[in-house]
């Protein structure tokens, strides 16, 4: 067979591949159909937030001060699930919610899918839980979202928690994200991607530690895949990753006037902790705490002492403004 036959011939196969995914996928992932399956569903609730069907799992008493955790990209609640209640055992009132387009929340295809406007959707969230002021937490992507919060909404933000934040669109340099940049391009791998346990676990292996690898199951695998497996959850992915503007964070953090925690794996491969020390040298109310043996997610990999630095943060014990950074 002559190459360029051969070539037309690959071709064609992988056009007809991205059909049959586009064709047999599902719309979406309803949450009562796989309610049984996912960890702590008896905290699961649901508000409605500019006609969007927002999930969040909810620990400890409402009378407490109010904890807000906000997840990374291509995540969701999930990742609290080990840290969000020893949170709320310390006298605190927990709240780990889905963003827009991400876990059990709805995903919209009109919906912006920005960093400032996952912002604003939290604002009126927080509005129609009646929660006028709150510790902020974001992890990862999820930090980008929590210090536009705290620039944007400075008067609904307590005080501010940034544990391996994206500060900037280093990101958008990762070849999947360069390739799903192109129009069209984008919109054919994302499935594939998305759905892809070898590429999940792949990643998983870069962003644990090497002391946390054990966390590589096919249950977390599996949770972490299953929400996002149909057209509206590839579509969000997608969305955000080209709406991705994150260098707001760095230019600007040094306008955060709240008390910061910050909170960095020692061992981070995605954010580097050379990030965690800009931030504190631009944020003048901040501390700065570096968890050894810890990659990208400490409140997965460090749940007892991440929950412990957070607490405590909240209630004001040993709060330390402008300290040196420390190690935990």
């Amino acid at each position: 067979m002559k190459k360029r036959d051969l070539a037309i011939a690959l071709l064609g196969a992988a056009g007809a591949a991205v059909a049959v995914k586009m064709l047999t996928r599902a719309d979406t992932v309803d949450f009562e159909d796989v309610r049984e399956l996912v960890p702590l569903s008896e905290h699961s609730r649901f508000a409605a937030v500019d006609g969007m069907k927002l999930h969040y799992q909810e620990f400890g008493d409402d009378t407490k001060p109010t904890v807000l955790l906000i997840h990374g990209y291509r995540s969701s609640a999930y990742v609290w699930r080990s840290s969000a209640q020893l949170i709320a055992d310390q006298g605190l009132h927990v709240l780990a919610i889905d963003l827009v387009g991400f876990g059990y929340s709805e995903k919209p295809r009109w919906f912006e899918y920005s960093i400032q406007a996952q912002g604003r959707v939290l604002v009126r969230f927080m509005n129609r839980l009646g929660i006028g002021r709150a510790t902020i937490v974001g992890s990862s992507y999820g930090g980008a979202v929590a210090a536009t919060l705290a620039l944007d909404y400075a008067e609904r933000v307590e005080k501010l928690v940034l544990s391996d934040a994206v500060i900037n669109d280093n990101a958008k340099a990762h070849p999947i994200l360069r390739l799903a940049a192109i129009p069209g391009l984008g919109e054919a791998i994302t499935p594939f991607v998305a759905d892809s346990r070898a590429f999940l676990k792949n990643r998983m292996h870069h962003t644990l530690s090497a002391a946390s690898q054990h966390l590589i199951t096919e249950d977390r695998l599996e949770n972490i895949l299953r929400p996002m497996r149909a057209a509206d959850g590839h579509h969000s992915l997608l969305a955000t990753s080209r709406n991705w503007h994150a260098n707001r964070v760095e230019q600007d953090a040094h306008l955060i006037t709240q008390p910061t925690l910050i909170l960095w794996g020692e061992e981070d491969n995605v954010t580097p902790v050379s990030d965690g020390y800009k931030l504190h040298d631009l944020i003048e109310n901040s501390r700065f705490v570096v968890l050894k043996n810890c990659g990208h997610v400490p409140q997965e990999e460090k749940p007892e002492n991440f929950s412990r630095l957070v607490a405590d943060f909240c209630h004001g014990v040993n709060e330390e403004v402008n300290a040196l950074p420390q190690s935990a």
